[in-house]
């Protein structure tokens, strides 16, 4: 037990710590390692972990006082767009809306909280490899998964049965009625049955619906299919892959940063060859390739996109010739495979303009300009947080009602829409002042070892890739996404404080 403390204190304790202090940095990092170890898989778990852990941290800043050190320019800078959006809500067309949205702006208090409890090398290494092992749980699962099939997709739809006439096609998944899991036709034939109108909940690329069939619509027959009205079915093993999470693209922008990270660290590896065990390169390699094939199976293009570009950044900045050219020889296949599979899943290409996803986003950026420009208001506080979501009829948007209402597909246009063009140029003095941080990291990072390099590397790359898909996703509203990021964010600020 006193070898698992000593343990445990060398990467969690700081040397002058004493008594209750002591005690409380050990509770701090280990609800900070338990949330890291969630952040790939479950924002609510990973939420409670960052509560306890920021709990005891802010006890132990009472036990034993602040330390001035931990007062960065970034964090001065992270409290600043966080005021404005305070202000920006005050001003919103729908106050109580943008208000109730600031607790996901909070999130950026984990970077604070997570660059609190690394104290040294060892415990950075600790919680970046952490990030990398635990995300290989839902890398693993993800193929599985895909492998086992789900659902119930249909063929040889009648015209006259229940199913047409609640406008499903052929080809279409049916994934639950009524709420509960199908996985077979006499699942939703007995769901049907037993209700007058049964909601149906099915897949079709790119998205899912809900429809609902009317149990009066049934056909006479002696199977499940003949009475719904289709001619065979089979498991689907086609859709966007997502995790355990509720949606793709937050799988994939997820998959992207610790994709990054994990990158990094392979790279450095194979620079450092001579100063590190060789496992670590073929286990490295393993887990990039498990990632990079989990995020194909996201079919997210941004996300792809933003991966090669983080890859890119880290060979420009830290890699030799030989690095870039096995990184472009090993890119291609990969680059032409996922646009195979891109074009059979998504029935689309890498750019295609006539794609329906591509076309939203350019009605939404229209609309957020034209926004924007309506007013000085506008132009300096923003609209409000949300606010879209009850004036969206008041400012013609979503053309009208006939495309589905969402957010504005881009981060620097929903930062700049929603809380004006103080909060944009705020956010991106943000990236500018940790780009310059990490920069610099890599560089004084090289003499301490592969490892430390490897994490300057890595968050730099998902610095970029963040950048990058964020032209296009709004990955700063996706909290589970935000939350990972400002993880990454600690790991590099971190890095580089500790080996300047």
């Amino acid at each position: 037990m006193a070898n698992l403390f000593a343990s445990w204190d060398s990467i969690a304790v700081s040397d002058t710590s004493t008594g209750i202090a002591r005690w409380l940095e050990r509770g701090a990092f280990l609800f900070a390692t338990l949330m890291v170890l969630a952040s790939p898989h479950s924002i609510a778990a990973t939420q409670i972990a960052w509560g306890v852990g920021t709990l005891l941290w802010i006890a132990c800043i009472f036990a034993r006082g602040i330390d001035k050190r931990a007062i960065r320019p970034i964090s001065v800078a992270l409290v600043a767009f966080f005021a404005w959006s305070v202000i920006s809500a005050l001003f919103s067309y729908e106050p109580a809306t943008s208000l109730d949205r600031l607790r996901g702006v909070s999130v950026f208090l984990i970077f604070v909280f997570v660059a609190a409890v690394i104290r040294n090398l060892k415990a950075l290494y600790f919680l970046a490899f952490a990030m990398v092992i635990s995300c290989m749980v839902n890398v693993v699962w993800t193929p599985v998964e895909r492998a086992i099939g789900r659902g119930v997709e249909i063929y040889g739809l009648r015209t006259d049965g229940p199913l047409s006439k609640a406008l499903l096609w052929n080809g279409d998944t049916l994934l639950s009625a009524n709420g509960e899991k199908l996985s077979s036709p006499e699942d939703l034939l007995k769901a049907t049955e037993s209700s007058v109108v049964t909601k149906v909940r099915f897949y079709r690329p790119d998205f899912e619906f809900a429809v609902d069939v009317k149990s009066s619509d049934l056909l006479p027959g002696r199977t499940a299919a003949e009475r719904l009205g289709f001619a065979s079915w089979k498991k689907s093993h086609n859709w966007r892959s997502r995790g355990f999470y509720s949606h793709y693209v937050t799988y994939a922008e997820v998959l992207m940063l610790i994709g990054s990270l994990t990158l990094g660290l392979l790279f450095a590896s194979i620079i450092y060859y001579a100063g590190q065990r060789k496992w670590t390169i073929p286990l490295l390699s393993t887990a990039f390739l498990g990632m990079s094939f989990a995020l194909l199976l996201t079919v997210t293009r941004a996300s792809q996109l933003a991966l090669l570009f983080s890859g890119l950044a880290m060979i420009v900045r830290g890699g030799g010739r030989k690095l870039a050219i096995a990184a472009v020889l090993v890119a291609a296949p990969v680059i032409v495979g996922g646009l195979i599979f891109l074009q059979q899943s998504r029935n689309t290409g890498f750019f295609d303009p006539n794609d329906e996803s591509t076309r939203y986003r350019f009605v939404m950026w229209n609309d957020g300009g034209r926004l924007l420009a309506e007013s000085p208001r506008n132009f300096i506080f923003g609209v409000g947080m949300d606010s879209v979501q009850k004036r969206w009829q008041e400012w013609n948007m979503y053309e009208g009602g006939f495309l589905p209402m969402g957010h504005f597909h881009s981060t620097p246009v929903q930062i700049a829409v929603e809380r004006g063009i103080p909060a944009l140029l705020i956010w991106i003095a943000i990236l500018a002042i940790l780009a310059r941080s990490l920069w610099r990291g890599i560089t004084n990072s090289r003499e301490f070892g592969w490892r430390s390099f490897g994490v300057a590397l890595g968050t730099f790359g998902a610095l970029i890739g963040f950048f990058v898909s964020g032209f296009v996703h709004w990955n700063l509203g996706d909290q589970e996404v935000a939350m990972i990021f400002y993880m990454l964010m600690a790991f590099g600020v971190r890095n580089a404080e500790l080996t300047s």
